[in-house]
């Protein structure tokens, strides 16, 4: 059969692929070859592990990496460290094969762990806490990034990426189908390279977001500062109470994400595998000037007064501190992340950073990373990528303006130990029931396949946004101390249990899946609010309250919510424990 005859029996919807494929390629053909298929500016993790995807999605793709440090880099002396969550953690262990040294050379996590504050700090035990009391079936990772980053550079070199050193000087974005060309400094030599696609994974030197003047501020006003000691510090050995001592069944509160909460900040303790801890304050401006932390000496000075406990081992272990980093207002975004006809992407910090307090910074590079990768692999098989793009780009900005909002104007909730621990247990549960759900099934890369899946995504991301603004509604009338001492985020939770068991691998029936896990985030909503309107109610004396109250009764989608949750819950009952009740006896003036 001749090569007419076998077009003529391709259908239509692959009779018009093949035309694309063939245009590309001719396109490509005609205007001069270039050096390297795709040029990535950075030499971080972010940098390094699309590198690595690129190739392993597509083994012939001739990958660049433009790194400013050489590797290996000092593992005491270089970036934050820095916590995974599922999604970061199913993407190097699963998707690029970092199984082996994630489990070797990182330290297994035990979930995030949260400490309120009360009086003056001084007792942990004293304090309401959030955790876990045993590990989560899905392992996750605390990562010393210089550790992570010089593992990945040396698997990118046995891949065949090619490394280059030096400082991106310039970027000329092509016309058409030239390819674009990179100007690379490397002390006083400058060099010249081509390249198809440059993806900037430079961090926050955002370069092509200043030369395309796309960088876009936003209204998450926070800082943070952080410094590693070369010590473990352990959270675990405050106290010795032995009721606190015994709340965990397995496991050690120094393997967790450590949070020291109170009003306006919090303060992280992250063991490393090196050896080190690394510290960090995180605080909203309006409530602690950054002036008052943004040097070691008024760091600590600000641990002594509002984290004495910390403060005491940080001082203990002065001469062991090994570098102090500031970062002022560090969330930013960009106007755009993708471009598929001028072929520029965006990855890491260098286009969007929301906040560390999930440690989503790695997850956001998961899910970019992997819509580059499709794109980028599919324009150079011969695809137009064109309309993926601009879907792909309106997908991710709308995914990070979601969890932007489980941030901004946020802070003020750090104080009220009540409301803030149902915030984090609705947080995690809702980013299992969906972030990491769509993730381990693939489906933010095929979003662009199945449009009609965009209103179950917009009616999710809806939902989130309203509950997050309960959340503040409820802090602005809290004023009750807890009544519990300790939260426990997992076993006993069914709901959790479900969710996170749901996101551990791909679901045989991903829309079943998807609409179990949506009812059962919509019936939650409805069981926060019933809850706490209940409580509520019966402040009669308190006008704000009762105002509030009421604004509560006549919102539709609240009513929608709670009649979903009592419908239910006769037959299908959510564990009520996450929802802390307090005491009006002990309320704070």
């Amino acid at each position: 059969m001749d090569a007419q005859a076998q077009v003529s029996q391709l259908s239509r919807e692959r009779r018009e692929a093949l035309a694309r494929r063939i245009r590309s390629r001719m396109s490509q053909a005609g205007g001069p070859p270039a050096d390297h298929d795709v040029s990535v500016v950075g030499g971080g993790a972010a940098a390094l592990t699309l590198a690595l995807e690129l190739r392993r999605a597509r083994p012939t793709t001739r990958v660049q990496v433009i790194e400013p440090h050489v590797h290996p880099v000092p593992e005491m002396t270089h970036t934050v460290g820095e916590s995974t969550v599922e999604v970061s953690a199913h993407y190097l262990r699963d998707r690029l094969g970092l199984g082996d040294h994630l489990s070797t050379a990182q330290i297994r996590k035990m979930g995030l762990r949260m400490f309120f504050s009360v009086d003056r700090n001084t007792d942990i035990a004293q304090r309401m806490e959030l955790g876990s009391s045993s590990f989560v079936p899905q392992v996750t990772y605390q990562i010393d990034r210089g550790r992570l980053e010089n593992e990945l550079s040396r698997r990118c070199l046995a891949e065949g990426v090619e490394i280059t050193h030096g400082r991106v000087s310039a970027v000329e974005l092509s016309e058409g189908h030239d390819p674009h060309t990179i100007s690379v400094q490397d002390g006083e030599s400058t060099t010249r390279t081509t390249a198809r696609w440059v993806v900037d994974a430079s961090g926050r030197n955002r370069f092509l977001p200043r030369h395309l003047n796309i960088r876009q501020a936003n209204a998450h006003d926070c800082n943070a500062v952080w410094f590693r000691v070369a010590t473990e510090i352990d959270v675990g050995r405050w106290s010795d109470d032995p009721d606190w001592q015994s709340r965990l069944v397995e496991g050690d509160r120094a393997l967790s994400t450590n949070h020291l909460m109170g009003e306006g900040y919090w303060v992280w303790l992250i063991r490393l595998a090196s050896g080190a801890t690394s510290v960090g304050i995180v605080a909203d401006p309006a409530y602690h000037p950054f002036d008052a932390f943004n040097t070691l000496e008024k760091a600590t000075a600000w641990l002594r007064d509002h984290e004495p406990q910390c403060a005491a081992v940080v001082d203990e272990h002065a001469n062991d501190i090994k570098d102090f980093r500031v970062m002022k207002k560090y969330s930013h975004g960009a106007a755009q992340v993708y471009d598929g006809t001028a072929r520029w992407c965006l990855t890491g910090d260098a286009g969007i950073f929301l906040d560390p307090l999930y440690s989503s910074g790695l997850d956001l590079v998961a899910i970019g990373n992997g819509l580059i990768t499709d794109m980028i692999t599919r324009e150079l098989d011969g695809d137009d990528v064109v309309a993926r793009a601009q879907i792909s780009d309106t997908l991710f900005r709308s995914l990070t303006e979601m969890w932007l909002a489980v941030y901004q104007d946020q802070y003020s909730l750090m104080g009220v130990p009540s409301v803030m621990s149902a915030k984090i247990i609705w947080d995690v549960a809702f980013y299992w029931g969906f972030i990491g759900l769509l993730y381990v099934n693939g489906r933010y890369v095929n979003l662009a396949d199945d449009p009609g899946f965009v209103p179950h995504l917009d009616g999710l991301i809806a939902l989130s946004n309203r509950v997050q603004k309960f959340f503040r509604e409820w802090a602005a009338v809290e004023n009750g101390t807890p009544t519990v001492p300790f939260v426990d985020l997992y076993s006993p939770l069914n709901f959790m249990v479900t969710l996170h068991k749901a996101m551990m691998g791909p679901s045989e029936n991903f829309d079943e899946q998807f609409d179990t896990n949506a009812d059962m985030l919509r019936r939650l909503a409805g069981q926060l609010v019933e809850t706490v309107l209940a409580e509520k109610s019966a402040m009669f004396g308190d006008d704000d309250v009762m105002h509030q109250v009421q604004e509560w009764q006549r919102d539709p989608l609240l009513r929608e919510l709670r009649s979903a949750y009592r419908r239910q819950q006769e037959s299908d009952p959510l564990s009520s424990d996450w929802i802390v009740s307090t005491s009006p006896a002990l309320q704070t003036s």
